[in-house]
């Protein structure tokens, strides 16, 4: 095992964080009133501004320290070590008192009304022009 750290590189992150809310490179352009392109470039760079990363994280529905400190890993390790009925996360005792199953379900509900109140959003704008 490397004991290299990995990059904080925030495209990736964006990348992903995009990705698990259903949201097309499209999708999230046209929120910020940009191309695909230039979306693609920013998920292919390892550092943002932060005025492009506010934007993109209000797009998202995340907070700018989400995106900073988004780790897929330790995402996987917690549902992983929750779901399989392990009380014990990096030697601590530790006791999941929710069904992770629930929180996802829950997270995708308000996944599908932020994309509908976004749809919403967006008829008006075109129908303001």
């Amino acid at each position: 095992m490397s004991t290299l750290t990995k990059p904080n590189h925030i495209g990736r992150k964006i990348s992903r964080i995009r990705e698990l809310r259903d949201m097309k490179q499209e999708a999230l352009a046209q929120a910020l009133g940009t191309s695909q392109q230039t979306v693609s470039a920013i998920e292919n760079s390892e550092t943002i501004d932060e005025e492009k990363l506010k934007a993109i994280a209000e797009v998202l529905g995340v907070s700018v320290e989400g995106i900073k400190n988004f780790s897929e890993e330790a995402v996987l390790n917690i549902i992983g070590n929750t779901y399989n009925d392990s009380n014990v996360v990096n030697g601590n005792a530790y006791s999941c008192n929710f069904n992770p199953l629930d929180k996802m379900v829950e997270l995708f509900e308000r996944l599908v009304l932020a994309e509908k109140e976004k749809v919403e959003y967006l008829e008006k704008l075109l129908k303001g022009k």
